[in-house]
């Protein structure tokens, strides 16, 4: 029996689908979603994740993730 995606993941998709249209006018900003809907786009991670815990609470899963066409590779020794 195949399991249900996740809120997040569900997210995360609709995140992936629409990255590169967003990049066009969103380049390094810091999008939110929740529910599989844009809900704002923001300069910081820390703003967007403030938006997030004030709109939707500490309880709900939402996703904030920068808007870039190709993610950074991050190298941690």
């Amino acid at each position: 029996m195949a399991t249900q995606p996740s809120n997040l993941e569900r997210d995360f998709s609709f995140f992936e689908h629409h990255r590169a249209e967003w990049a066009k006018g969103h380049q390094g900003e810091f999008v939110l979603v929740h529910r599989g809907q844009e809900a704002g786009f923001y300069p910081d991670y820390e703003t967007a994740f403030r938006v997030g815990l004030k709109t939707f609470g500490s309880g709900s899963q939402f996703l904030v993730q920068q808007v870039c066409v190709v993610e950074p590779v991050f190298f941690i020794y």
